[in-house]
């Protein structure tokens, strides 16, 4: 059912993490910046608009970012810094407003349906915001969630955009499938594969088909989506799950490689898995049993939940260089765990962050 009585803010603070670099370093201002390290299995993890204009991305390799842009500043950034930032601008708009869902470190929903001006209020947060920091926000207001996202991606930096109820579908319709959030860039390269490229080739694609290549539940829920119907409320959501894979191998060994290219092999499939489900984890465990059937485990929590396949594989590298293998190993695992709903969306958590 189109519920279109609710006013729904979406606020994304601008490239937070490198905007925050260059607010404490006036240096790194006007140039382009790359936050996620140097070392060549690191990942980008946000950049600044200059860095952009050179192709530069997020969940970019660094070795591709740096043959994107050489001449860019790369560096390794300060978690703790960001946090304390992130938690100000929290700390503001929740003292200003009884329903917020923070949905990542720099990013949140608000209900604002008690309100009569959503645009008035986003222009208020949006000073709020600057005069105690220094940073820029985006906001995306409309009458559910997946459409005010869209939105404040619309006038990106500092900007403001609403999407109306009368706008759907035209609006939407020559917008490329990977504006739909919650379809990544595998199942994007998937349906491109079978001529789907926009939101008006999804429209008109057989809804019995696509349940075929995505699964029924997901396909549902994401035609609804771009039909204007998400009646997801904002509100914080908790359950924990687990999820995972492990193997015996058919020969004891020792090889690293060997070993680690099965850990990334289940790293896809379970990713793909939470995907479907809608979950996102927190912490990752890679199990080991010897030839001797000693075992143990070894986790790591990152500092928020994340389903973004880049991010989850830059800590399985980390964790897997530190993993000292003393025998043959017999069995390989890895599990995800601390999984949260999707509506979290990924924190840019710095791969070069990682501390053991």
């Amino acid at each position: 059912m189109l519920k279109t009585d609710r006013k729904i803010i979406h606020f994304d603070i601008d490239a937070f993490f490198a905007s925050v670099e260059q607010l404490d370093h006036p240096e790194y201002r006007g140039k382009p910046l790359i936050v996620g390290g140097d070392s060549d299995r690191s990942v980008v993890s946000t950049c600044s608009y200059e860095a952009r204009k050179y192709g530069v991305r997020s969940a970019m390799s660094i070795v591709v970012a740096k043959k994107l842009c050489p001449h860019g500043i790369y560096v390794y950034g300060n978690m703790k810094r960001y946090s304390e930032i992130s938690h100000q601008i929290f700390e503001c708009i929740e003292s200003a407003f009884d329903i917020v869902q923070r949905v990542s470190i720099d990013e949140a929903y608000i209900d604002v349906s008690d309100y009569e001006d959503p645009i008035e209020i986003a222009k208020q947060i949006k000073q709020k915001v600057n005069a105690l920091t220094g940073l820029t926000i985006s906001v995306g207001i409309s009458y559910n969630k997946f459409l005010a996202k869209l939105a404040s991606d619309w006038n990106k930096p500092d900007g403001i955009f609403e999407i109306k109820p009368e706008q759907i579908p035209d609006l939407l319709l020559p917008l490329p499938i990977i504006k739909i959030h919650g379809l990544g860039k595998k199942t994007c390269e998937k349906l491109n594969r079978i001529g789907i490229f926009t939101i008006s080739d999804l429209y008109q694609y057989p809804s019995e088909l696509l349940n075929n290549i995505i699964g029924e539940s997901w396909a549902k829920e994401i035609i609804d989506r771009i039909h204007g119907i998400d009646d997801r409320p904002v509100r914080e959501y908790s359950e924990r799950k687990s999820y995972g894979k492990e193997t015996t191998l058919e020969v004891d060994t020792d090889d690293r490689e060997l070993l680690f290219s099965i850990l990334e092999k289940y790293l896809i499939r379970i990713q793909k898995r939470l995907d479907e489900l809608s979950l996102m984890p927190r912490t990752l465990t890679i199990k080991v049993k010897y030839y001797d059937f000693e075992q143990f485990t070894r986790s790591h929590s990152l500092e928020y939940n994340t389903n973004d396949f880049s991010i989850l594989k830059a800590a399985l590298v980390n964790m897997f260089d530190h993993l000292i293998l003393e025998k043959p190993v017999r069995l390989i695992g890895l599990s995800f765990s601390n999984l949260e709903d999707a509506d979290y969306k990924q924190f840019n958590i710095l791969e070069s962050g990682f501390k053991y």
